[in-house]
Order: structure tokens, then C-alpha cells, then sequence
């Protein structure tokens, strides 16, 4: 928790207990369902919620807004999001339902009011959101194509409706094609090592609909 109010000092005393319970909930059903490995665990607040956090580092989140969370795992970038941003909507998807289990579990160990999950692929999700997020699910070619018709028309954000993704490495080949792409490198917001090669990537997207 120290870790998160070094970066986060405005977090509510509801905000700190829910963080608080993180560890304990995802150590409860990792021993049923192995979904983040044990090292992590260990790790939880620097690899997985500080890391999911990154997105928030970039963009802070309007009350009302729409976010999707394309292949969540065990609920990361978004259950991490939905506990900074209690007043805006969160919708989970994953296509593993053991997956979606947890998340669904998680949300309700720490009664979180305004996060959806849904066990399916996200071709199939039919609404629209100001932003889609994901940690590196997919090379980004591949993500826009399943994503593009989930981009809403309205960016009331300083940045456009779009892409927030977490991704590690280097990434000049990958957005060689999306010129509009925008890399925004995490240790510029946290010291910590574990954050020299990790970025969060903005690609807004124009609306599409659905044929």
C-alpha cells in the first residue's frame, strides 16, 4: 500500500481498504484458480495493480465514462481502473470463464458497483466505450481489428476515444503502421526497474459501425 500512495496520495479511506483486499482475495483464489503466478502474487501491488494503474498516469477517467477491458485475466487494468474510478463504468471480458470467475468474485469481495464482467470474445461485445484497454493481448494489428467497431463517437477526453494499452519492450515495429500512435514510457511516472521497458500506448480510433 505504501507503494500506491507514493504515486496515488488522494485516494479515499474507501479506495485504501479496497486496495488493501486485493492480495487477499486474489491469494484466496489463486489456490482454486490459478490465475496470476506465485511470484506475482508476491508482487501484486508492483506488477499487476501499480502496472494497471500506469493507464491512469496517462489518462484520467471522466465520471460516466464507458471503459472496456479486453482480455482481463483475473480483472487487470480494470479492476485496479474501476477501485481509482468508482464513478465511471467498467466492463471486463475475457473468453475463459474460469478467468471471468475470479473477476466476478473479486468485484464482489470488494462490492465494487460499476464493474461488469462478461465471459465471451470481444468480436461479440456489440456497444461502444471511450476507451478499450488490455495488457498486450495481442500484437496491436490484430487488437484494432477485433476492437474498431467498439470505439464511441463522442471523445470528451484530452485524449481521443481510442486504444490505452499496456505493452513492454520496444514497439517501433509494431506501430510502424499506425502513425497516430502515441508511446508513453511508465518510467517516466515510477522509478521502480520493473517499469524501464513498459508503456502505455494511445491509438484513438475513428467510430465504426457495426455492419
Amino acid at each position: 500500500m505504501k507503494l500506491l500512495l507514493n504515486y496515488f496520495p488522494e485516494l479515499t479511506d474507501t479506495q485504501i481498504e479496497q486496495f488493501g483486499q486485493l492480495k487477499e482475495l486474489y491469494q484466496d483464489w489463486n489456490l482454486k484458480i490459478n490465475v496470476v503466478s506465485r511470484k506475482d502474487i508476491d508482487e501484486l501491488y508492483l506488477r499487476h495493480v501499480l502496472h494497471s494503474l500506469g493507464i491512469a498516469k496517462v489518462q484520467s477517467f471522466l465520471p460516466g465514462t464507458k471503459i472496456l477491458d479486453v482480455g482481463t485475466g483475473g480483472g487487470f487494468p480494470g479492476i485496479p481502473l474501476a477501485i481509482l474510478f468508482p464513478e465511471v463504468h467498467f466492463h471486463l471480458v475475457d473468453s475463459i470463464g474460469k478467468k471471468i470467475k475470479v473477476v466476478e468474485e473479486v468485484v464482489e469481495g470488494l462490492g465494487l458497483q460499476n464493474v461488469k464482467a462478461t465471459n465471451a470474445r470481444v468480436e461479440v461485445v456489440n456497444e461502444q466505450y471511450d476507451f478499450i484497454v488490455s495488457r498486450a493481448v495481442a500484437q496491436m494489428e490484430t487488437f484494432v481489428r477485433w476492437i474498431k467497431h467498439s470505439v464511441a463517437k463522442k471523445s470528451r477526453h484530452d485524449l481521443k476515444n481510442g486504444i490505452l494499452y499496456l505493452k513492454g519492450g520496444d514497439l517501433m515495429e509494431e506501430l510502424e503502421s499506425f502513425s497516430k500512435a502515441t508511446i508513453y514510457p511508465l518510467q517516466g511516472y515510477f522509478k521502480e526497474s520493473f517499469f524501464e521497458t513498459k508503456s502505455v500506448v494511445h491509438l484513438p480510433l475513428k467510430y465504426k459501425k457495426r455492419r
